[in-house]
């Protein structure tokens, strides 16, 4: 109920007539059953024009943090409203997801539900599209679902008045991918990497994004400065990942 109303009363009048916001490809999404959509993650105004703009209820992983509460009365807002609206917690401990820490997300899809997850596990630092985590595959392949790619332009957020202005955002969906081959080999991680890869060359066709074969986070952090993300510009997501071998 809370969903409804944030995203109808809230967000999407918004979202659709003073900012602009439009919809292209929304008959490639399913109606109903398990999906998830894998977007590429320009900036914050992805995690509401995105689910403000398709007719499904999306469901995002969060933090499993943010899901406590238990640092001041701002996070124990935080915490109401994300159970609230219906997201879900995603346990990151060791920094890796595993499929327990999946359980949550899983159950919604099993359900017949549509979780939205932004594969770069960042923001783009400069616009382009970085290297994706494999999270996206062991969520698609443990569930048994297709993957549906989705490109954000034009979602940056910048200030008007002194307001928050999003300027004529547009979202891109493109044609489930099946990778029901690979269901029983949600572990395998050659085959976690090639489905990962997969997914992002579909999301870098509809957002015609420059590829950097690094992760996002790398750039954001430090670690990975300009000129060494620029080395490492390539044509396409997936281009030196070979396909695995059949069981």
């Amino acid at each position: 109920m809370f969903y409804t109303v944030f995203k109808n009363v809230a967000f999407r009048p918004v979202i659709k007539y003073l900012y602009g916001a439009k919809v292209e490809g929304e008959q490639n999404l399913p109606a109903t059953g398990g999906v998830i959509l894998a977007s590429n993650h320009l900036d914050a105004g992805d995690t509401v024009v995105l689910p403000a703009m398709v007719k499904r209820k999306v469901t995002f992983p969060a933090k499993a943090e943010l899901f406590k509460g238990d640092r001041g009365p701002f996070s124990k807002l935080v915490a109401w409203f994300l159970r609230a609206v219906g997201q879900v917690p995603l346990d990151r401990a060791g920094g890796r997801v595993s499929l327990e820490g999946l359980a949550p997300v899983l159950e919604v899809l099993a359900e017949g539900g549509c979780v939205g997850i932004y594969p770069e596990g960042t923001r783009s630092p400069d616009g382009r599209l970085y290297k994706g985590k494999t999270g996206v595959a062991r969520m698609a392949l443990a569930a048994r679902v297709p993957i549906v790619p989705v490109a954000m332009k034009g979602s940056q957020v910048t200030r008007k008045a002194g307001l928050p202005w999003i300027d004529h955002p547009t979202v891109v969906i493109g044609e489930p991918l099946d990778f029901s081959e690979y269901y029983d080999r949600a572990d395998d991680p050659r085959v976690l990497r090639w489905v990962t890869d997969q997914v992002m060359a579909a999301i870098q066709d509809l957002s015609d994004q420059t590829y950097v074969e690094a992760y996002g986070s790398s750039v954001k952090n430090g670690s990975l400065t300009k000129a060494e993300a620029d080395a490492r510009i390539l044509p396409r997501p997936g281009i030196n990942t070979k396909e695995p071998d059949p069981v």
